[in-house]
């Protein structure tokens, strides 16, 4: 087992909170923030930047007509669409205390990941509000799906905001399961308009992610200090097999939670081969290393893409704290660690790294990987070739079963052309018999006592006995 610890990525505890120190999980993507400190940061910005006018002192204005007219036509287009996701600013309808607390209790008492119950609650008649809201918010969404996809980003984080307060009275884990049904309601449906958005360069950073870690396919697990069982890799195979596949499978899910839990269970299996590679609990520096390891194996599809989905449309407090916020920051990491491997990360020289990169080079396991491969590649030519063999014993057996088939219907045929023969026979000697009995008594006409009387005889009887 490798038990070279000098080597490998080194990130401590602090440096996956948030720069701001408010003690949540930063992320790459936000410059080391966490989302609710990056929108902060963000949004000022934003308004700053609609503030500004041209003066009247003859300084030139910051933007031109064109530009103003057009930040006023989205400006208009944005409040149409908030009248429309919250409502005109006319008073509500006043609802009664006990349907809502029917409602409350319903929502309450929800198992944790049953979707199908909350779609039945939000369709009930008592939950027409709630329902009407989320529907009006994704008509309007997908009629304004050519906004820019960090608009879209925000509006959907506003109507999370919004769309939680009618839950005030909840406790906070209560008020997180009933969002994770909200995101995945909303999510799944939107996922089409929004996912690789146009206005965005997703799919060239995802084209590019996938060159690069292709391009690092030689890197071994010695490389990067993961615990890796040498000895038993002929007998059990990669132990991150089943890491390899949950990270795969993040593509073909829609909703963000689901991603996550997705990212979760890649994270949960990584952690697993650890444990059976090494005598030692796994630190996260090891799980940082095995992540890295599993990513470059597995070359997710459309991983910056998905990423991204996660980040922008993912339920704040999913990617904040908890379990999947600490996995998905440490992919975060993990992927950003790729972008920029070079040589020293991997105690490589320059040269030693670029005659990896160049192909002119093999690792110290080259050889030993080209030799199983070998022989997994002679196994799979002698299973293909049973596998024909045993083709063809099915082709030859479908044959005689054919015949024999073909054989038992002529056989048939055979029997019951003889059957009606016989029964033909059989009927014509009854019909034989039945004309000669009546063909044997003779009818005879003979007067007695003046008067005709019909005699029948029978022809085949001796003569009369007379009396002599």
């Amino acid at each position: 087992m490798w038990t070279d610890k000098q080597r490998g990525i080194r990130v401590s505890q602090e440096e996956l909170l948030c720069k701001n120190s408010c003690g949540y999980y930063g992320n790459p993507a936000w410059q080391g923030f966490c989302s609710k400190c990056w929108r902060e940061r963000a949004r000022p910005a934003g308004a700053l930047r609609k503030d500004m006018r041209p003066s009247n002192d003859g300084t030139p204005p910051t933007f031109s007509k064109f530009e103003e007219k057009k930040n006023m036509e989205k400006g208009r287009r944005i409040n149409t669409m908030r009248r429309l996701f919250w409502g005109s600013p006319s008073p509500p309808k006043q609802e009664s205390p006990e349907s809502n607390m029917n409602v409350l209790k319903a929502y309450q008492s929800l198992e944790p990941g049953d979707f199908t119950g909350f779609l039945k609650i939000l369709r009930s008649p008592s939950s027409q509000r709630l329902q009407s809201r989320c529907t009006a918010f994704l008509n309007t969404i997908e009629a304004y799906h050519h906004l820019p996809v960090q608009k879209q980003s925000d509006l959907v984080q506003d109507f999370y905001q919004s769309f939680a307060e009618y839950f005030h009275n909840f406790s906070e884990a209560q008020v997180a399961q009933t969002m994770e049904h909200v995101e995945k309601l909303i999510m799944t449906r939107l996922h089409k308009w929004v996912f690789c958005h146009d206005s965005c360069d997703d799919e060239q950073k995802d084209l590019a992610l996938q060159r690069r870690i292709r391009s690092l396919n030689w890197v071994t697990p010695q490389m990067l200090s993961v615990p890796f069982p040498d000895k038993k890799l002929e007998v059990t195979g990669d132990p991150f097999l089943p890491a390899i596949t949950a990270i795969i499978e993040m593509d073909a899910k829609r909703a963000p939670q689901d991603k996550l839990a997705c990212v979760s269970k890649c994270s949960q299996h990584v952690f697993e081969a650890l444990s059976t590679s090494n005598t030692e609990p796994a630190n996260a520096d090891d799980f940082l290393s095995g992540l890295v390891y599993v990513v470059l194996k597995a070359n997710p599809p459309r991983l910056h893409s998905n990423m991204q989905y996660v980040i922008r449309f993912g339920l704040p407090h999913s990617l904040m704290a908890g379990e999947s916020g600490y996995y998905f920051t440490n992919l975060s990491c993990a992927v950003a660690f790729i972008e920029k491997l070079d040589g020293p990360a991997l105690n490589l020289s320059p040269e030693e790294f670029e005659g990896y990169m160049l192909r002119q080079r093999a690792p110290p396991g080259g050889f030993k990987r080209l030799q199983v491969a070998s022989e997994t590649q002679h196994l799979l030519e002698e299973l293909k070739s049973r596998q024909e063999k045993l083709d063809q014993g099915m082709d030859a057996l479908n044959m005689q079963l054919q015949k024999w088939v073909q054989a038992v219907h002529t056989q048939l045929d055979e029997a019951t052309a003889q059957f009606a023969v016989v029964q033909k026979e059989l009927m014509a000697h009854s019909e034989q018999a039945s004309s000669s009995s009546s063909d044997d008594l003779v009818s005879q006409e003979e007067d007695v006592d003046g008067q005709r009387v019909l005699v029948l005889t029978d022809q085949h009887a001796g003569p009369k006995d007379t009396d002599c």
